[in-house]
């Protein structure tokens, strides 16, 4: 299917259709009877409605996408091992080695318990 007569035949429609306007010279119905005041306001109150409806929408959609690539794309993190010293019950001094978790700029996320860090 060629879709030039869609195309042209959506163009006639939007060129039929009417825009909102508040300028009274424009508008071809009489202002002053109550069926095109309420016709205005009920478009002004539809066009809400659909607005709102379409921006929550949009924004529920953008949401998930933004927490499901977070979760698909983990923030980088690695192992840093300090030394500490301590000293013995007999009084030798040594080095015990502490691992933490850190995020890409060195913060310390949490102390990774002995023997876990490296598995």
């Amino acid at each position: 299917m060629k879709p030039l007569p869609y195309i042209a035949s959506l163009a006639g429609v939007l060129a039929l259709c009417g825009c909102q306007s508040r300028d009274t010279a424009v508008r071809v119905t009489n202002q002053n009877s109550p069926g095109p005041v309420a016709g205005n306001v009920v478009g002004a109150g539809v066009g809400t409605v659909a607005g709102n409806v379409a921006g929550a929408g949009v924004g529920v959609v953008e949401g998930t996408v933004a927490t499901t690539r977070n979760v698909f794309d983990p923030q980088p993190t690695r192992v840093v091992r300090h030394w500490k010293m301590e000293t013995t019950a007999d009084g030798r001094t040594i080095q015990v080695p502490v691992d933490y978790l850190v995020d890409e700029e060195g913060r310390v996320i949490k102390e990774i318990p002995p023997g876990q860090a490296f598995r």
